[in-house]
C-alpha cells in the first residue's frame, strides 16, 4: 500500500503540470506599452495551449470605450486568438481579452498601445475606475503598520536606549511584529485590490486573471515586489533580534526598513506627476519617513512606555520631545513644498477634491502641533510634579490618535489626484511683412 502510494506521488510530480493548468498568454500582438507609427491590422495572441474563443474574446477599446475590434475566431494550429481591426486613428487604446482554457476556466487579461502616442500605463487603462475608499483605507493600514514597525524600532534604538524591563521588552516586539505582518499583508492585499480593478473582474475570476502588466509593466507593480521582499526581510530580522535579544539585527531591519520606505515615494505622485524631480521624491521621502518615525514614537509612548517602564517615562519622554520637534520641522518643510508642487494654484484648496482632504490633513497636523507645543513647554518644565505623568499618558494616547488620522488623509492623498497643471500654450510667431 505504501508502495503504490509513493508511485501515485511520483507519477504526480512527474506529469507535466501544464496538463491541469489554465492557459497563459505568451505573446501579444501589438504588444503590451508599444508605440506604433502606423495602425495594426489585427490583434494576436498567443497562449501556451489552445483555446477556444469566447463573444468578447479581444475588445480593443478607445478612450470613450468604442470596441473597435472585429470578430474575434481562434487559430487552434497556433494557438491563437485574433481579431481583425480597421484602420485606426492617432491615439492610446486598451486591449481586454478573455479565453477559454481547455480545464473549463476562463483566463482574463487586459493591456494598452498606442498610435502615434506613448501607451498610457496599465492602471489607467480603459474601464479601472481608480482607488477606491477600500484601498484608501488598506494604504492608511499600511502606514500605520510602517509606523508601528519601522517607526516603533526607531524608538526602541534612538529614545529607549539600553535594557528594558522584560514586560516592556515584550510588549515592544510584539507591537513591532503586528506591524511588519501589517505592511506585509496589507502590500499584498492593496496589490491585488488594484490589480481587481484594472482588470475589472469580480474576484471568483479575477484569480484566472493577468496581472503581469501590473507586475512588472509598472513602477508601481515593480515597487511592491522588492518592498514586499525588503519587508519579509526586515521581519526576519525583527523575529532574529527578538530571538537572541541582541540591538545589532535592530539597526540592521531599522536602516534597511527606512531604506524600503522609500519605494513609495519612488511609485507615487512625486515620482509620476508632472514637474516631478529628485528633489520632489527627497521631499515624499523625508516627509513620510519622518511622519513614520514620530507617530510610531508616539505609540511606543502610550502603550509601552507609560504601561509597562514607570522608571522610564520621564527619560524618554523628554528625549522623545527633543526629537519630535526635529520630526515636525521635517514634516512641515517637506509638506508645504509638496503642497506647492502639487496644487498649482492657491484657489485649488478650496475648489479641488485634492484640496479638500489637504486642508482637513492640515488641521489634524495643526492640532498635533498644538498638543506637541503643550507637551513640550507646559509639561516638559513640571514633569517632576505629582500627577502630571499620569496626565501625560493619557494625553499621549488622544494624540496618538490624532497623529493616525492624519495618516488616514495622507493615505487618501497618495491614491488622489492632484489638480491639473496648467499647460503653457507656445507664444505664437509675430510674421514680418
Amino acid at each position: 500500500m505504501r508502495r503504490a502510494f509513493l508511485l501515485v506521488v511520483l507519477v504526480a510530480l512527474a506529469a507535466p503540470a501544464s496538463a491541469w493548468a489554465h492557459a497563459s498568454l505568451l505573446k501579444e500582438s501589438p504588444s503590451f506599452k508599444q508605440r506604433l507609427a502606423v495602425s495594426p491590422r489585427q490583434v494576436v495572441l498567443q497562449f501556451d495551449q489552445t483555446v477556444d474563443a469566447l463573444p468578447k474574446a479581444i475588445q480593443v477599446l478607445t478612450l470613450k470605450g468604442k470596441n473597435v475590434a472585429g470578430m474575434p475566431r481562434a487559430v487552434s494550429s497556433a494557438r491563437e486568438l485574433v481579431a481583425p481591426l480597421p484602420k485606426l486613428p492617432k491615439g492610446p487604446y486598451t486591449v481586454r481579452w478573455q479565453a477559454l482554457s481547455n480545464d473549463g476556466h476562463i483566463v482574463t487579461g487586459v493591456y494598452t498601445f498606442g498610435v502615434g502616442v506613448a501607451a498610457p500605463p496599465v492602471t489607467d487603462a480603459v474601464g479601472a475606475q481608480g482607488p477606491t475608499r477600500t484601498e484608501d483605507i488598506v494604504r492608511w493600514l499600511y502606514f500605520l503598520g510602517l509606523a508601528l514597525s519601522v517607526g516603533g524600532i526607531g524608538f526602541r534604538l534612538l529614545i529607549a536606549r539600553g535594557p528594558l524591563p522584560a514586560r516592556a521588552q515584550r510588549r515592544f516586539f510584539w507591537i513591532t511584529g503586528i506591524g511588519i505582518v501589517v505592511v506585509l499583508e496589507t502590500g499584498i492585499t492593496g496589490f491585488l485590490l488594484r490589480g481587481e480593478d484594472f482588470l475589472q473582474l469580480p474576484f471568483s475570476r479575477f484569480l484566472y486573471g493577468d496581472l503581469s502588466p501590473l507586475a512588472s509593466g509598472t513602477r508601481y507593480g515593480q515597487t511592491f515586489i522588492i518592498m514586499e521582499l525588503g519587508f519579509a526581510l526586515v521581519s526576519a530580522l525583527i523575529y532574529l533580534a527578538w530571538l537572541t535579544d541582541r540591538n545589532a539585527f535592530l539597526w540592521v531591519a531599522f536602516v534597511l526598513g527606512l531604506a524600503f520606505v522609500s519605494g513609495l515615494s519612488l511609485s507615487g505622485h512625486s515620482a509620476a506627476d508632472a514637474h516631478h524631480s529628485w528633489l520632489s521624491e527627497l521631499a515624499d521621502y523625508v516627509h513620510l519617513s519622518a511622519a513614520t518615525l514620530w507617530v510610531g514614537g508616539l505609540v511606543q509612548l502610550a502603550a509601552v512606555v507609560w504601561p509597562a517602564w514607570p522608571d522610564g517615562r520621564r527619560t524618554a519622554f523628554l528625549r522623545f520631545s527633543r526629537l519630535a520637534t526635529v520630526l515636525i520641522a521635517l514634516i512641515l518643510v517637506a509638506g508645504t513644498y509638496l503642497s506647492i508642487l502639487r496644487l498649482p494654484h492657491l484657489h485649488d484648496l478650496w475648489t479641488s477634491g485634492y484640496g479638500h482632504v489637504l486642508l482637513v490633513k492640515l488641521g489634524l497636523v495643526a492640532l498635533a502641533l498644538t498638543w506637541g507645543a503643550a507637551h513640550h513647554f507646559l509639561a516638559v518644565p513640571r514633569i517632576e510634579k505629582p500627577g502630571v505623568l499620569g496626565v501625560l499618558g493619557r494625553t499621549l494616547v488622544a494624540e496618538s490618535a490624532v497623529a493616525m488620522s492624519v495618516l488616514l488623509l495622507a493615505a487618501i492623498l497618495t491614491d488622489s489626484k492632484p489638480p491639473p497643471q496648467p499647460v503653457k500654450t507656445p507664444v505664437a510667431a509675430v510674421s514680418r511683412r
